[in-house]
């Protein structure tokens, strides 16, 4: 048999910029791991500051427009509080893109709603964003890249690797369908209020199924994907968490 037989090129199971991209992914999901190697749920969603400047904005629009149903003093009020919250940072030289993120989201919202004059068109880009993070972590399951993976491997330091593991890719895959669940029901849940035009209740549904839910999700996620402890003298890829 000729030398050129013998050296036929084998084909590669994943391309180099799958696994480029993937780590770009878990480097920049902006999930904190604490000492102890747990997931640092409260620091991933920005501490207690970070709390308060997600739900503030939409509970500010929500009290005014129950109370006085007045639309567009609810709109200034909320764009307001968010934008104060974006100068804070903006003083105190925090990361421009987080400042402007939350600022633009609430923008957005408002100018649904003000376009249409209808104030549950508040909450119509939430439903857009739950849909398309929705999608796009099914279909990274359905590619067997589950982002939840992606993310978590890098933080414990198995990189892809985890993906040459049956059981734990499958529990990466469980993983990301929790976050999945918690997309699937806030929509399952609020937009039939929408359509009911009940308004108090959408955005009572809205701020109790936000950030808390999402990083009870994270929480849950994080913990059904534990490595196994492996056998003394056999390191796991996460030997804390």
């Amino acid at each position: 048999m000729s030398e050129h037989n013998e050296q036929q090129p084998q084909p590669e199971d994943d391309a180099p910029g799958a696994e480029d991209m993937a780590r770009r992914i878990g480097a920049n999901s902006g999930i904190e791991r604490r000492e102890d190697g747990q997931i640092d749920v409260l620091k991933t969603i920005g501490g207690v500051r970070g709390l308060v400047e997600s739900l503030l904005p939409g509970l500010v629009f929500l009290v005014i427009f129950t109370l006085w149903q007045q639309l567009n003093t609810a709109l200034i009020a909320s764009v307001t509080v968010a934008l104060v919250f974006t100068v804070v940072r903006l003083v105190r030289r925090g990361s421009l893109t987080q400042a402007l993120t939350g600022l633009a989201g609430v923008a957005i919202c408002a100018i649904f709603s003000r376009v249409t004059g209808e104030a549950k068109d508040y909450y119509v880009p939430g439903f857009y964003t739950n849909l398309a993070y929705g999608a796009a972590l099914v279909i990274s399951i359905m590619v067997r890249w589950p982002l939840m993976g992606v993310i978590f491997g890098f933080i414990r330091s198995e990189q892809t690797h985890w993906r040459e593991n049956k059981l734990r890719a499958r529990q990466y895959a469980w993983a990301t369908w929790i976050v999945v669940a918690v997309f699937a029901a806030r929509l399952v849940v609020q937009f039939p209020l929408y359509l009911a035009d009940n308004v108090p209740a959408l955005g009572a549904a809205r701020l109790a199924m936000g950030v808390p839910l999402y990083a009870a999700a994270l929480w849950v996620a994080w913990m059904i994907s534990r490595p196994q402890k492996a056998p003394a003298g056999q390191p796991t890829p996460d030997t804390i968490a």
